[in-house]
């Protein structure tokens, strides 16, 4: 492997690397920081946590020309899916700007348009922006991208899936085309090549980790759990695991609410973070992450790409999430820089397909773990006994290969045998037979009738009984967590 110094970076741009504390580069990093240094386009696909922020940053910073501060429109421009990515990525340009003298502007949805159009107006080197509210800006004509010199689309694939393809196509196709567009993404797909692989030159292409590669680093676990004993489990975990830098993802605001106020009753210092926390809160919550004063931050998957900490010592799967590619990058928060890391997740009866397209799409079992003070039920794993249906091809009530449909053949309705060249008269039941069968009919239907109306004299008597369950400590009634609402993300 070889060092920043033989990667043909500016002497600034090494000074900022020396800053960073970055020691050697990862394999993405020195990969596509020669292309861009070349002016190549380039789409590169690499797990989390392998520092693909760097790759575009450094190189990018390193060949663009001194700023001054003036009335100046921007020359880079970084465009990311979410708020907290767009901060991430600006706190990192912002540590590489002061020692090759540029100047950053973040701007993103959720905060007062004023400061960021005040900011813009003073003049900017590289705007950072989400794409919504960069398309916003552009309407009130505050941002001019005619001088663009380098476009960055990170988190493509993200961006793509959150249906942003209509305002990213905005913001494209008002910069020049002789811009240099760098495309970086969790994974390469069908989709990033049909929707945005017109927008490139000639990419250069570099791919350090297969579709669903997660990293060495982390060590993956499942555990066997009831929808409501969760809460349980997930304390006796961090007891036996430990509770410091741990990041728990659920599946919708209402379970990661209820998640963090349990963990908090409990004693632990935690907090949740969804969309719908205001920006400002949202930012406390990560930054009271980042220093320690929280240890357990409980999160949806909108935030599992945008969450940037580090020594994250475990992730835990409160519910696994909908699409397998998410687990990726959920335990991709932790195992970074080289350091060990764990994923725990909790897999119910309903969820273990889920678990199976998990396991299909990173190419290996995930496998059990089991703690001391807790005993985990392992028939949750276990497959449904399957009944004896008809044979495979047959549809619901079908019958055996040659067999005739409709009701048994009885004594009185079995046809009567000819023998050979004679004719039987009166094959088919005669009046007094069909007479009778009317007759039992009829008598079917009554008694039918009679039992409907008894069950609901009986249902109407019938006292209603009040749910008295009372699960885990504080009498909270923890079953509300199986029958909830999956409210959109």
């Amino acid at each position: 492997m070889s060092n920043f110094a033989d990667l043909g970076l500016s002497s600034s741009a090494l000074a900022a690397v020396e800053r960073l504390g970055y020691e050697q580069p990862t394999p993405v990093q020195e990969q596509a920081i020669p292309l861009v240094l070349e002016g190549r386009d380039l789409i590169a696909a690499a797990s989390t946590g392998t520092g693909k922020t760097a790759a575009f940053l450094l190189p990018t910073l390193s060949t663009l020309p001194r700023g001054t501060r003036g009335k100046r429109a921007p020359r880079v421009l970084v465009v990311s899916p979410t708020r907290e990515l767009a901060q991430q990525i600006a706190r990192t340009c912002m540590q590489i700007a002061r020692k090759t003298g540029h100047f950053v502007t973040t701007v993103f949805g959720g905060t007062p348009y004023g400061p960021q159009i005040n900011e813009i107006r003073r003049g900017t080197d590289v705007l950072i922006a989400t794409p919504g509210r960069l398309n916003d800006l552009m309407e009130r004509d505050v941002v001019d991208l005619g001088s663009i010199e380098v476009l960055v689309l990170d988190e493509a694939d993200r961006m793509l899936d959150m249906g942003f393809l209509p305002a990213v196509t905005t913001i494209v196709d008002a910069t020049p085309a002789e811009r240099q567009t760098l495309l970086f993404s969790a994974t390469i797909d069908r989709s990033i090549e049909k929707n945005l692989g017109s927008l490139l030159n000639d990419p250069a292409i570099v791919e350090i980790a297969r579709n669903g590669e997660t990293a060495k680093t982390v060590e993956q676990f499942m555990m066997p759990i009831k929808n409501f004993d969760k809460p349980e489990l997930l304390r006796a975990v961090l007891e036996e695991k430990g509770s410091e830098r741990v990041i728990v993802f659920a599946r919708t605001k209402f379970r990661t609410e209820e998640c963090a106020e349990e963990l908090r009753r409990a004693g632990y210092r935690a907090e949740s973070i969804h969309s719908d926390k205001s920006q400002g809160q949202r930012r406390r919550a990560l930054e009271n992450f980042r220093r320690g004063k929280t240890s357990i931050l409980v999160a949806t998957d909108v935030l599992a790409r945008g969450i940037d900490v580090p020594d994250v010592d475990h992730v835990i799967n409160f519910d696994l999430p909908d699409m397998p590619e998410d687990y990726v990058h959920r335990i991709g928060r932790t195992g970074r820089a080289g350091e060990q890391g764990y994923a725990i997740s909790f897999v119910t009866r309903e969820s273990r397909r889920t678990l199976a397209e998990i396991e299909k799409l990173i190419g290996k079992e995930i496998p059990l773990m089991e703690l001391e003070t807790y005993e985990l039920d392992l028939s949750l794993l276990k497959k449904p006994a399957r009944s004896k249906g008809p044979r495979k091809g047959a549809g619901r009530g079908a019958k055996p290969k040659g067999a005739r449909s409709g009701r048994p053949a009885s004594p009185d309705r079995r046809p009567a045998k000819a023998a050979h060249g004679e004719r039987v008269r009166d094959a088919r039941p005669g009046r007094a037979q069909r007479a009778d069968g009317r007759s039992r009919n009829a008598e079917h239907a009554k008694k039918r009738l009679e039992f409907k109306e008894r069950r609901a004299q009986a249902a109407a008597k019938k006292p209603a009984v009040a749910s008295s369950k009372k699960r885990l400590s504080g009498g909270y009634d923890y079953s509300k967590f199986a029958s909830a609402s999956r409210s959109a993300e």
